[in-house]
């Protein structure tokens, strides 16, 4: 059977979460509604235990299996928090605040997670420790180091630790996932150009820096084509390019320009720092201005550990097929704060298939309902394979 019998027949009622969580989105750390609507649902079903302010507003649930002969302890995670981004959805059950709206499903895996935390209370058909993580500030506040950083893998002895995506494009129902680099790192970077102003009729008494920060704009892009082997996957893009002046005959005094960089390793990681400094240290120097350039490290590359991987396979072949789960799927260059988990400890990330919907952080993004009895299926299939009940 692709999915269980009890989340189809809770698939309404899961829904229904989802929607009111769609309906009332809330941004990075400030998810205070959306906590307190997790933990009065875990509530409801009986959970051992709830923590919230974890992370700052992160929630951890523990429900304990028929026993604990093994101290096994296995962690499911799902994020919480919303973008900015105004809804065009169209939908009755459209975002209710202006200016935010769930537009990369975190809505939907919450619902999910709370839809296996109801099943698994009920049944506990497993020997050990389930340790549910619904975590803040996926989207750029790196909410789940600071639920590591907040002593939680060891405070609650979690030994693997496992979450979803759901996927645009791919058909609902199945899967994807690999061992390894399954999604890359985002770091930014800021570049401030300094030279000397002065009038746009007179260039020879400036240093002008617009042309410094094009020609420092161009060379970056050498760094991937020739400085990076062919084979390797990096993206560096420039978003931002800003002058002090605004008048067309005048010269800056300081360009500032803003940009990120994708990789699928450490090694292409510190290189391409290291070449963003020099070019633009060199290139301003060899025309008379100087640069600064500011890296701020975000999100390590996301790396699925092996036997972990093979786990979260074994789960999704149960619950839709083998013939529905991709084991070696490419990996992608967008980036997710769940690789601070699987830095602490071994585990793993899999995509979940959304259909044919708007891709994720699009204005017409929504999560697809249809796939919810899979992805909790595919949560408690885990924790009864990892954790088998001993009787």
């Amino acid at each position: 059977m692709p999915i269980r019998n009890r989340f189809a027949e809770l698939q309404g009622e899961i829904t229904g979460w989802r929607r009111h969580l769609h309906a009332h989105p809330e941004l990075m750390f400030d998810v205070h509604e959306t906590a307190e609507f997790v933990q009065a649902r875990l509530k409801e079903f009986g959970v051992d235990e709830i923590t919230p302010g974890i992370g700052r507003t992160g929630v951890v649930a523990v429900i304990k299996g028929q026993s604990d002969t093994q101290g096994r302890v296995v962690g499911l995670r799902a994020d919480m928090d919303a973008l900015p981004i105004h809804e065009a959805t169209g939908v009755d059950y459209a975002s209710e605040v202006e200016g935010k709206m769930h537009a990369c499903g975190h809505d939907g895996h919450t619902a999910m997670l709370l839809g296996a935390a109801k099943y698994l209370a009920e049944t506990r058909n497993f020997d050990g420790t389930a340790v549910l993580i619904f975590q803040p500030a996926e989207e750029g506040g790196g909410g789940g180091k600071e639920m590591c950083d907040d002593g939680m893998m060891d405070r609650w002895n979690i030994q693997e630790v496992y979450g979803l995506h759901n996927a645009p494009g791919m058909p609902v129902g199945q899967f994807a996932i690999r061992s390894g680099a399954l999604m890359a790192s985002a770091d930014e970077f800021e570049i401030k150009v300094t030279g000397k102003g002065g009038h746009a009729a007179e260039p020879a008494e400036a240093v002008d820096t617009t042309l410094v920060a094009a020609q420092i704009l161009i060379a970056l892009q050498s760094v991937v084509s020739r400085n990076v082997k062919p084979i390797d996957r990096v993206v560096l893009t420039v978003g931002t390019l800003e002058t002090d002046s605004n008048a067309s005959n005048v010269i800056a005094h300081t360009v500032r320009m803003q940009g990120t960089v994708r990789t699928l390793d450490s090694q292409n990681r510190a290189l391409v720092e290291q070449r963003i400094r020099d070019i633009a240290t060199h290139t301003a120097l060899a025309f008379g201005a100087t640069a600064e350039v500011i890296w701020e490290d975000g999100y390590p590359v996301t790396v699925n550990h092996e036997a972990e991987t093979a786990h979260a396979v074994e789960a999704a072949n149960s619950v839709a097929g083998e013939g529905n789960v991709d084991p070696n799927v490419d990996p992608i260059m967008p980036a997710e704060d769940f690789s601070f988990m699987l830095e602490a400890r071994p585990g793993a990330y899999i995509f979940l298939g959304n259909g044919e919907s708007a891709q994720c952080h699009h204005p017409a993004y929504n999560f697809n309902d249809e796939a919810i009895p899979f992805g909790c299926s595919w949560f408690a299939e885990l924790i009864e394979r990892r954790m088998p009940a001993s009787s």
